[in-house]
Order: C-alpha cells, then sequence, then structure tokens
C-alpha cells in the first residue's frame, strides 16, 4: 500500500517511515481524507455554536471531541489550544493542529484579511512527543489576493518544509479573499489557488467548491483538481444543508470532479451527537470505503 504513496523529496529518510504512518493513518490507506473541521470557535466567534437550529450539545467544545471520538474520521482539526484542554480525555484521536486563525469580526471592507501563524512548527512536534497523543499533520490558511498574502505565503512555505521535515502530513486552506477579489468561488479563481498550494509543496489543499452560473459545479470543479496535481483537492463543507444533498454533492466531488475528500465542520457538529457520528460515518463511508450515496443515506439513517 505504501508503494502508491508519493513521499515529497523534502521529507528526510529518517523520516519516511513517519510520515507514510502519518499519511495511511489519516487516508486509511485510500488516498482520500475525511477531516473533521473544528477551528470555527476563532474563525466563526461563537455563530455557528450557538442559536436557532444549532443543538445544544454544540455550545460546549467537548461536543466536538465527542463527535471525533466516536465516528470514522481521518483527523480532527483544530487549535492547539483546544487539543491541550481536552486531548487528554480523548487520547486515540487522530489530530491537525491548525497554527493559524482570525475571527470575523474585521471586515474586507475595513482591512485586507490576515491570518499568521501562532505557533512554531517546533512547538507542535514537542506538544506531540509529551503529551503521546496522534498528530498526524498541520494545517494553515492563506488568504490569496489580501495585501498581506506574501507574508502568509512565506509562513505556508516555511511550515510545510519543516512540518515534512518532521514526518508531519500539511493540509493548506486556500481562500483568496480581500477588495482585489470580485469572485471568491469563480472556478478559474479556486483552481489557480489550488495551484498555489501546489506551488507549496502541501499534501491536501481545501478550497471552496466553485459556482458559475449557467455551469455544473462538479463539472467545473476538474479545473482546480487538474490544477493542483500531486497534491490532493479537498472541498469545504459549506454552510449547513440537508444530509442527503450534502452526501450527493460529496459523491459528485470525489466520482465526478476528482476531489481526494472533503473537510467538513457545521454540517457535522451543529447536530445532537448521535445523528453527527451518524453523518460523519457516512462521509466517511463515500470518502473511504467508496460507498454509493444510498449506502452512506442508509448509515446516516442507522440502518
Amino acid at each position: 500500500m505504501t508503494e502508491d504513496i508519493i513521499v515529497p523529496l523534502d521529507v528526510p529518510g529518517r523520516c519516511r517511515n513517519k510520515y507514510l504512518e502519518n499519511y495511511l493513518r489519516l487516508t486509511h490507506g485510500s488516498g482520500r481524507m475525511m477531516l473533521f473541521a473544528g477551528d470555527q470557535k476563532v474563525e466563526h466567534l461563537n455563530d455557528d455554536f450557538f442559536g436557532e437550529g444549532i443543538d445544544p450539545q454544540d455550545a460546549n467544545p467537548e461536543h466536538m471531541f465527542q463527535i471525533a471520538a466516536g465516528a470514522k474520521i481521518g483527523a480532527f482539526a483544530t487549535q492547539l489550544g483546544l487539543i491541550a484542554r481536552y486531548g487528554m480525555d480523548w487520547p486515540d484521536v487522530p489530530y491537525i493542529v491548525k497554527l493559524n486563525s482570525k475571527t470575523n469580526l474585521v471586515k474586507t471592507s475595513q482591512a485586507e484579511p490576515c491570518s499568521l501563524q501562532w505557533i512554531d512548527l517546533d512547538q507542535v512536534v514537542d506538544f506531540s512527543e509529551t503529551s503521546g497523543l496522534h498528530i498526524l499533520g498541520v494545517g494553515y490558511t492563506v488568504y490569496l489576493g489580501s495585501e498581506h498574502e506574501g507574508e502568509m505565503l512565506r509562513q505556508a512555505a516555511q511550515l510545510v518544509f519543516q512540518a515534512h521535515r518532521n514526518g508531519l502530513v500539511t493540509v493548506l486552506w486556500m481562500y483568496p479573499r480581500g477588495k482585489a477579489i470580485k469572485d471568491e468561488k469563480d472556478p478559474h479563481l479556486v483552481a489557480g489557488a489550488a495551484g498555489v498550494a501546489a506551488a507549496l509543496g502541501c499534501d491536501f489543499v481545501k478550497v471552496n467548491y466553485p459556482v458559475k452560473a449557467g455551469f455544473d459545479s462538479k463539472e467545473i470543479f476538474r479545473e482546480a483538481v487538474q490544477a493542483a496535481g500531486r497534491t490532493k483537492v479537498v472541498c469545504a463543507g459549506g454552510e449547513s444543508t440537508d444530509a442527503r444533498s450534502f452526501l450527493q454533492r460529496l459523491h459528485d466531488q470525489i466520482h465526478v470532479s476528482g476531489a481526494c475528500g472533503n473537510a467538513t465542520g457545521r454540517n457535522i457538529h451543529q447536530r445532537p451527537l448521535n445523528e453527527a457520528i451518524r453523518l460523519c460515518n457516512a462521509i466517511y463511508a463515500i470518502t473511504v470505503e467508496d460507498a454509493s450515496v444510498e449506502r452512506a443515506w442508509k448509515i446516516y439513517q442507522g440502518d
């Protein structure tokens, strides 16, 4: 199975086996990643965790850890602070440490988006060794088109290189955003962002699902998959939607567009614990086990 994995040349020989182990655990040998995204505590403040249509359990951060522990996932992505506060109770969860985040309080009309690294890669490696938790990799968001993109690109390049030197998998969130961007979901622009991720050398890139009037999203999404080359594209889960539509869209992204997984947050954690776990398992079935939408739907329904 490992012979099918392309190990980047910035992974030194001494860390090759560690990288392969982390990659295999993240993808469960499928080459696809089911990422449970839990970084919204910062990105969206409490908007995603409290209010109409959101299960009351979601008000407590522990709800996400309970989901991650009870469901089939590739990894749970969140900030190191949350992992440090809850990881002792959920030691078997595989984690991706999100290294940068910003709130949504400062709007683009007020200032160009900028999200800088909170902690160094060496600190993540040290935490992984001393905590004994399963830290499979790191993640970082870049806002292309921002006046501050140069600094974010430099940090992203450094962390990808340093993470690979330590055998960790890398995931970049690539979002065109800023006053220079007219349409964040323009398919050609989304593809361009995927191509930048490839130039940065990351293993997986998370992008927004493209939208263009008069065009089928699952067809035009292929441009981004091609632009990323050996960097595997996963799609953002987006705003909450009904489970059946979500599963169909995910299946189309993988089997029509050629994506290699998904990164889903609020569509999962805003639901009651048991339902959230069933939805996770349904998403996992499509992503990793190559299940049909019908089979995944039955899993979600508890069959």
